[in-house]
């Protein structure tokens, strides 16, 4: 089956003073310098993009397999491809990636979990978030006291 590559071409954005309420589901990609309280779900078997700025708000969870965060994202983020983490990105919540490029100022509060593309491409065909799948939060390590 051939690929309409003509969608997965197409840009949206979602402008500064914008805000949207609700699920998101798109193949392209999409800018986000707006307000976005939902979900955002790239479509199935489609290359897709999202990039969110750096005035761009997200309050929801991201399935989508390239997101580029330069803004804040307070949801889990689902990456079966490429995730970048930009000097002014703040997370607060869960990151599921395949690959991931961080930059010096970015931030995350949150796990960070390491999967194949395969493995987050079927928690997204479960629908499943990934808190399902009960990843145990890493133990602190405790240093004993030197002075």
């Amino acid at each position: 089956m051939k690929k309409n590559t003509q969608s997965e071409n197409n840009t949206s954005l979602i402008a500064k003073g914008m805000e949207i309420h609700g699920e998101l589901h798109f193949s392209g990609i999409l800018e986000i310098e707006g307000l976005v309280v939902g979900d955002i779900v790239a479509n199935p078997d489609s290359v897709a993009e999202v990039r969110i700025r750096e005035a761009g708000i997200v309050r929801g969870l991201i399935r989508v397999p390239v997101v580029i965060v330069n803004g804040l994202v307070e949801g889990d983020i689902y990456s079966s491809n490429h995730l970048e983490m930009a000097a002014k990105a703040r997370v607060t919540g869960n990151v599921f990636y395949h690959l991931m490029e961080m930059v010096l100022g970015c931030w995350v509060k949150g796990q960070l979990t390491h999967m194949t593309s395969a493995e987050i491409t079927q928690l997204d065909r479960m629908g499943l978030p990934a808190q399902s799948q009960e990843v145990s939060a890493p133990q602190p390590t405790v240093f004993p006291d030197r002075h």
